[in-house]
């Protein structure tokens, strides 16, 4: 058995769920988790429309209310923000490529705050770069790899396996037994429910 977990790096949902995830991992720690980029808004220099951010400030404060997690609203006023999700996710490929699955969720993690807490932008390859640093990655290894053909490739694999996997939000987790899957989330859910979830299929 394994999990398979489709998420996107800078997909406010995902960050309020890397918590119960991470309770319900500390009770399977025998479960190996493959994470797969879901890819939520292609590369763009456009600004985010005025609209946009004012729908996604509005959902940010909904998780904050339904899950009690942090958010740091002054990303809104700090930055430039614009609609491009891409770049993250080729930056946890890259790591994965670079360091491995260690390397791989330290970079999930480290971007999730880099955004969510210290109004970092991850849309920005400077900060993509800066994070790559902190997780003990080299800088010049990591740039050259994050615009590579082969991360690009390694992206568009991973698009390619949400769409066969016909997964069309996020985050969604999934049990894989032999060659059956079964969804234990597909959106927010909290760890007590992935347990009885699991327990229910695998018991």
């Amino acid at each position: 058995m394994k999990l398979i977990y489709v998420m996107d790096p800078m997909c406010s949902w995902c960050w309020a769920f890397s918590t119960q995830l991470q309770k319900f991992q500390a009770l399977h720690p025998e479960l190996p988790l493959e994470i797969i980029m879901g890819g939520l808004a292609p590369d763009s220099e456009m600004p985010m429309p005025a609209e946009m951010q004012q729908k996604l400030q509005q959902i940010w404060r909904h998780i904050e209310q339904q899950t009690q997690t942090s958010f740091n609203h002054d990303f809104w006023r700090e930055n430039s923000p614009r609609r491009s999700t891409y770049p993250a996710c080729r930056a946890v490929l890259t790591a994965l490529l670079l360091g491995g699955v260690e390397a791989q969720q330290a970079m999930i993690s480290e971007i999730q705050q880099a955004y969510y807490l210290q109004a970092l932008n991850p849309s920005d390859t400077e900060v993509l770069v800066g994070l790559a640093e902190q997780i003990g990655l080299s800088s010049s290894e990591f740039s050259a790899a994050l615009n590579s053909n082969e991360v690009a490739g390694r992206l568009s694999t991973d698009l390619a396996k949400v769409a066969e996997l016909g997964v069309g939000g996020f985050p969604a987790l999934l049990l894989e037994r032999g060659d059956q899957l079964s969804p234990l989330a597909l959106g927010y859910t909290g760890a007590d429910k992935l347990e009885q979830r699991f327990v229910a299929l695998a018991g």
